[in-house]
């Protein structure tokens, strides 16, 4: 690790935390997930088991005969049953063995030939103490040579796995217990001291020569035949129904599940599970390739978890790419698309959302603070454009310092919120629900060109974050004409709340239905009670970055006057709602958009001392929800213990797939379902890794037990990726991540 020392704003530098450790951007094994369905229908994706042979091709039994994965694409296994095949076996000789409803086939440089001597149905095709063994319901058989000769087993015959210890010594899996079969005798493991169920589905060996074994009830350990340890959910395993065992080259546990693959590394379990993992969550068989690729069987297909080598700035590139390919329309806005075809990501639609002018904003921020570490002129150019996209939403309306919360092109005609004359039920029913509804029957207006249809009723949301996203460009990455500018721009619309009590007005001259930031609603109307007190960061935020953008001392004496008239300041030592039924994260989302107009902006040490105590506040309720954004805003004020390394760890863990899968953690046995940090609604108890839960952007709850920030269970949306780029640049510039050597 270097030292990097972050100099003081009157420095030069944007942000005043010094002498912090920066951690460095080593290569880490980034994981992927490629889908290999079969083509032929339920049958062939009803699949049993995998395995790979000399050549680094892929076998699976399944339902409906063997087939075999070659450059990408399946083939039927000629010569092999067309039924139901339940297992395989590579042997040293590269041989494919697999064992069938109608006995046990052999295919030998890609020729499949019956094994007359094996008459019944075979479950399992194993390694034996003198060569192969296949068992099943019918009988049990060992080969000796080039023959195969029936054998006596006085066990089960509801053999589900078997797996050779030493040179002796087999262990046979079933349905009721586990047998050691041994050359003196036939043990039968039963009794509850022994095996916490008899119901075994897998058997496999670690690397120091301990059975592993999985059962209807977690997983037992066994060493010289002595029990040694139990996983289930009490000790982290995911999923208590276990159906495959295995363990790659690095001696981590991959435990196949009713739940997905849950892994174990000898101190933590992960859960790889839903689709944007697995083709299905009914996990059957699980093998490995050379090059650590992780085949696993399901009820749906053949899954693939792969693996590449990157760095965090690798990782940046990549999902800079997607985001430039689909996720910027006209005129220059950032949000997510959508797949007609989730199948095929080639072909896409935008989307148009409420918060695309606060989304281009992280997006302008995200670039600025890119072209200020790297210099890159397509930094600086696409900051440049979403600068004046963000323009063009307020010149769109018509009315100057009043801007649209989207815009799309006339043509469309499927837009979110369509206009909707709401009949005075309809209304009354709203006001119950909500005393502050407002009613709003045209959001959609067209433009005076006609080219455009623009959204109205504009959020306090869209407010904060377009002036956080143009105090980040005039600092970074604006010239001295785009500054002034910027200042402009900004000066007009914080002028139209200004003269309008400090309200943002629509067209109908009343506020928007969030567009409010008046003393007399913060400070005297209890239905704003909860939303007031975060308006109040926001509010000394645009003052305090119009001042320092435009010089007028008009926006400081507006801002005293809100400090010491109205008591803004004070309200700010605690600046959002806190009791569990009026906590959002939208509130937490916008004091992070909020605090670095705000703090970074004043140059009075009382004042900014209070305002960090308002954010230091903040921070410390969410500081655990593992959020690299919240974290980096709070040490570029000069926060301390903002989580740096577990930021960095979110940015690693975070997988490549920016669809918006619904990852259901509710039937998870190693969590409780609880009422926290939110009433509503149902969370899990301790927060879960990234790649174990859904794809969201920051103003939405980490901890719900169905995530996704649109959860789809198909995978059609997809995010831009800005909730990901935005901290990593933030982390770069900041110095709290190196740049990879």
């Amino acid at each position: 690790m270097v030292i990097f020392t972050l100099l003081c704003a009157s420095s030069g530098a944007l942000g005043a935390n010094a002498q912090l450790t920066a951690i460095q951007d080593v290569p880490f094994a980034q994981e992927f997930h490629e889908a290999y369905p079969f083509e032929t229908g339920a049958a062939a994706n009803d699949v049993r088991a995998v395995a790979v042979d000399a050549k680094q091709n892929l076998w699976a039994a399944t339902k409906g005969g063997v087939y075999v994965l070659r450059s990408g694409k399946w083939s039927l296994q000629s010569g092999v049953t067309t039924g139901p095949v339940y297992d395989l076996l590579v042997d040293e000789k590269d041989n494919v063995w697999a064992g069938a409803w109608d006995g046990v086939y052999c295919v030998t440089d890609g020729v499949a030939r019956k094994e007359s001597d094996v008459t019944g149905t075979t479950s399992v095709v194993g390694n034996g103490p003198e060569g192969l063994v296949a068992m099943g319901p019918e009988g049990s058989w060992r080969r000796t040579g080039q023959k195969w000769k029936p054998i006596e087993n006085k066990g089960s015959r509801g053999v589900r796995a078997v797996a050779r210890v030493g040179r002796d010594d087999l262990y046979i899996g079933t349905g009721v217990g586990l047998y050691l079969w041994t050359p003196q005798a036939l043990r039968h493991f039963y009794k509850e001291e022994d095996l916490y169920s008899g119901d075994i589905r897998a058997l496999a060996i670690d690397p120091k020569g301990q059975l592993w074994i999985g059962a209807m009830g977690g997983i037992d350990v066994y060493s010289d035949q002595t029990y040694r340890a139990h996983y289930g959910p009490n000790e982290g395993l995911p999923n208590s129904d276990v159906r495959a065992l295995a363990f790659d080259s690095d001696g981590v546990l991959w435990a196949g599940t009713a739940l997905g693959v849950a892994r174990f590394d000898g101190r933590t379990w992960s859960l790889r599970h839903g689709k944007r993992w697995l083709l299905s969550d009914d996990v059957r068989d699980i093998t490995f390739g050379k090059d650590g690729t992780a085949w696993i069987a399901t009820g749906g297909g053949v899954s693939a978890i792969k693996r590449r080598t990157m760095t965090l700035e690798d990782k940046a590139a990549y999902f800079l790419d997607i985001c430039y390919k689909r996720h910027i329309r006209p005129p220059y806005l950032v949000e997510k698309c959508w797949f007609s075809d989730p199948k095929n990501t080639s072909k896409w639609e935008p989307l148009d959302d409420d918060n695309d002018g606060t989304f281009t904003a992280m997006y302008m921020a995200m670039e600025s603070y890119r072209w200020a570490v790297t210099k890159d002129p397509a930094a600086k150019e696409h900051a440049d454009k979403a600068c004046e996209a963000l323009e063009f939403l307020q010149h769109v309306t018509g009315v100057e310092g009043f801007f649209a919360r989207t815009v799309v092109p006339s043509t469309w005609t499927k837009m979110n919120d369509a206009n909707h004359v709401m009949s005075p039920e309809e209304y009354a029913e709203r006001r119950v629900r909500d005393p502050r509804a407002k009613r709003v029957d045209e959001r959609w207006r067209l433009s005076n060109d006609g080219k455009w249809l623009w959204k109205g009723d504009t959020s306090s949301d869209e407010m904060v974050g377009q002036m956080f996203g143009f105090y980040l460009y005039h600092e970074l990455a604006a010239d001295p004409q785009q500054k002034s500018r910027v200042a402009t721009h900004v000066r007009k619309i914080v002028d139209y709340i200004i003269d309008g009590g400090y309200v943002l007005r629509d067209l109908d001259g009343k506020a928007t239905r969030w567009g409010v930031w008046a003393p007399e609603q913060i400070n005297n109307d209890p239905d704003w009670r909860v939303e007031g007190v975060n308006k109040t960061f926001e509010v000394l935020s645009f003052l305090k970055a119009t001042y320092h953008m435009t010089g007028d001392e008009k926006y400081q004496r507006e801002f005293l006057k809100l400090i010491n008239k109205y008591g803004y300041a004070e309200i700010a030592r605690n600046p959002k709602s806190y009791g569990r039924s009026e906590r959002t994260h939208i509130q937490d989302d916008l004091l992070a958009l909020s605090t670095p107009g705000l703090l970074l902006s004043e140059t009075d040490p009382q004042r900014r001392a209070l305002f960090v105590e308002g954010a230091t506040w903040a921070y410390r309720t969410i500081e655990h929800d593992n959020n690299p954004f919240f974290n980096f805003v709070f040490g570029l004020v000069g926060g301390k213990d903002f989580h740096a390394e577990e930021s960095v760890a979110f940015l690693r863990d975070h997988p490549l797939d920016l669809r918006h899968w619904a990852i259901d953690n509710s039937v998870r046995e190693d969590i409780q379902l609880v009422r926290r940090p939110m009433l509503s609604p149902m969370q899990t108890s301790r927060i879960l890794p990234p790649s174990e839960r859904g794809v969201m952007r920051w103003d939405k709850n980490p901890w719900d037990v169905i995530s996704g920030d649109v959860p789809d269970p198909e995978g059609r949306y997809e995010s831009s990726g800005v909730f990901w780029l935005l901290p990593y640049w933030m982390g770069r510039y900041y110095g709290f991540i190196a740049a990879p050597h």
